[in-house]
């Protein structure tokens, strides 16, 4: 069983980073991911830059939950799988954010989660959650950790499934099924760990 997930953990992780090598240190933020355009060409819309600013913002979040379970899972299992997401998520940041610049856009925008509900905004992991989190430790911590990651990767596939229905521009619209399909992934490996 335990050969099996790795075997799964080491295919996701391959997958959502387009490394050949998932022990290769992250690569430089310059970098572009495989199968993930260095630009945003071609006409966009007002719903592509708002998915992009709230995707940035998720992600972030995401990113601080991810270096907890690095530095505080207890089974190989969930360090290897935080980790992987986290070199993947923060390389998606970056194209985020490189893709909003070149559209002459602020790579955020407003903090209000709940503003942005109307259209596939999602509510935020909150500070007493993450604090939780930060405050826990061994079997309880990793627990926290799954079930508030898979939460966190839900929000992101309702997130993308919104901006395919609603965006413009091909690249975003593509970049929204890879996240939809990587954190589909990482939610099933999850509920497994969550299980085992």
């Amino acid at each position: 069983m335990t050969r099996v997930l790795l075997a799964a953990l080491v295919a996701s992780a391959l997958l959502l980073t387009g490394c050949k090598d998932v022990g290769a240190p992250a690569a430089p933020a310059a970098a572009v991911p495989q199968g993930v355009a260095a630009v945003a060409e071609g006409p966009h819309n007002a719903y592509d830059v708002l998915f992009l600013q709230m995707m940035i913002g998720h992600q972030r979040q995401g990113l601080e939950m991810l270096k907890l379970g690095k530095t505080k899972g207890v089974r190989e299992d969930v360090v290897n799988l935080a980790g992987a997401v986290d070199v993947t998520e923060a390389e998606e940041v970056d194209r985020m954010t490189g893709w909003l610049t070149g559209w002459n856009e602020q790579a955020t925008g407003s903090d209000d989660h709940s503003s942005h509900a109307a259209h596939g905004g999602q509510a935020a992991t909150g500070e007493e959650q993450l604090q939780a989190l930060r405050d826990a430790s061994g079997a309880d911590f990793e627990m926290k950790f799954l079930n508030l990651l898979i939460a966190h990767q839900h929000n992101a596939v309702e997130m993308a499934q919104q901006m395919r229905t609603n965006g413009q521009n091909t690249t975003v619209k593509q970049f929204a099924e890879r996240i939809e399909l990587s954190r589909t992934q990482q939610i099933q490996q999850m509920l497994v760990l969550v299980s085992g």
